[in-house]
């Protein structure tokens, strides 16, 4: 082939150089195919610190009738900034009941990172929100090491601010739990609510807002929807239970009258009445048999039903030589119990 005049073409150093300068074309970046890196995909996109690749191609005929040729544009990567985002749910399905004076009540918080790269979170306990009936006493956040779902004392890790921060990778989630003393004057229905907030350690703020060159991958991180925080709620409510006890007693005497004299018998009543929304739990009733009389044996009764004296038989009643008992089991609020035995004045 024959060196066409300068005057035609012009030679340059590119791999191409051998084809005219009338013939090439002029590349733009979007003249023609696009390549990328291909990434998986999570809940909030592309993974951060992923590098988006581009490189745009052009085609043409070669110089007399020869085989086509192709040229690469400039090669244009854009790193993928970090998305700050986070989303707290409380995982109690409902309220939390308990009782006045206890300890290490626990309420549970589901944590999740809904950002795309790996980001470490700050969390805090507000016991003391306005509008409830009663604030617990915060004790300790707590961190389930283990991944049940349940707390469990000496196995899950105590949570200390700026020192194990729970770092979540994107969609990853870490169950939380806030411990809680309840008030020993907390009254029966009462509510108290009980907050959890996460809040990226990167930062957080208006979504939009930046925080240059801080991103997972060495990008921008951007603050997400969420403003990178947010809350919720978990609720405990009071569910208490009292007892009375009314005890009442009739005689009859030997000669069909009411005279407490020698020989009569006592017959004692015992009501128990249950009060609240709670439970009372291995409800026991016990009375001594008083001294200058004694007891007929048999004679205990349940709601008007006939037990043995025997201890630790089928039935709830027993004698042990010097008082009645009736064990009740676990008696709702709101029921009544009626108990009688009898004895012999001396």
């Amino acid at each position: 082939m024959t060196r066409p005049e300068k005057q035609d073409c012009e030679w340059r150093s590119h791999p191409l150089a051998a084809i005219p300068v009338r013939w090439r074309l002029s590349l733009a970046a979007g003249a023609a195919a696009l390549f990328m890196t291909p990434v998986s995909a999570q809940a909030a996109g592309t993974i951060a610190g992923t590098d988006i690749v581009n490189v745009a191609q052009a085609t043409f005929d070669g110089p007399s009738g020869g085989p086509p040729v192709t040229i690469d544009s400039n090669i244009v990567t854009i790193k993928v900034d970090e998305l700050l985002d986070v989303t707290v749910v409380s995982s109690d399905p409902g309220d939390i009941a308990t009782s006045p004076a206890l300890t290490g009540q626990a309420s549970t918080y589901q944590v999740t990172n809904t950002g795309n790269g790996d980001e470490a979170f700050t969390l805090s306990a507000d016991t003391a929100k306005p509008g409830d009936e009663f604030d617990t006493t915060f004790e300790q956040i707590i961190l389930d090491t283990n991944g049940n779902g349940v707390y469990d004392p000496g196995v899950d890790t105590i949570y200390t601010p700026g020192t194990n921060d729970p770092v979540l990778a994107p969609d990853e989630s870490v169950t939380v739990f806030i411990l809680s003393t309840i008030p020993a004057s907390a009254s029966d229905a009462d509510r108290a609510e009980i907050e959890l907030s996460a809040v990226a350690k990167t930062g957080s703020g208006t979504p939009g807002d930046i925080f240059a060159g801080q991103g997972d991958g060495g990008g921008d991180a951007v603050v997400g929807s969420t403003g990178a925080s947010d809350e919720a709620s978990g609720f405990f409510v009071i569910q208490a239970a009292e007892i009375t006890l009314v005890k009442s007693a009739t005689v009859t005497d030997p000669f069909g009258g009411a005279e407490a004299v020698p020989g009569a018998v006592i017959r004692y009543q015992l009501v128990a009445t249950t009060t609240g929304t709670g439970n009372l739990t291995n409800l026991a009733i016990t009375d001594d048999i008083p001294a200058d009389t004694t007891y007929n044996a048999e004679s205990i009764t349940l709601e008007g039903a006939a037990l043995t004296d025997a201890p630790g038989d089928a039935d709830a009643g027993a004698f042990d030589g010097s008082s009645i008992t009736v064990s009740l089991g676990t008696v709702p609020g709101g029921q009544t119990r009626t108990i009688t035995f009898q004895v012999t004045i001396d």
